[in-house]
């Protein structure tokens, strides 16, 4: 293998998030920033939204309702 061609390894690199909450996780990089994490997505905390305009949501439970009917 070649030397020097690798990019530094990071074991304890911190991982900021938004809503404050800080992970330690191996990277290439020092410490990165991201707009969400595990411990404010919906879908982990379990506050998901449906947003509908359209009635779209309304509309497909229906056709899932008939067709579980026939």
């Amino acid at each position: 293998m070649k030397k020097d061609i690798h990019p530094k390894y990071y074991p304890e690199a911190v991982v900021s998030c938004a809503c404050g909450n800080k992970i330690k996780a191996g990277s290439t990089k020092e410490s990165m920033q991201v707009e969400i994490c595990s411990a404010c997505h919906p879908f982990f905390t379990g506050t998901k939204k449906i947003i509908d305009t359209a009635g779209r949501v309304e509309k497909f439970q229906a056709k899932r309702a008939k067709a579980k009917k026939s």
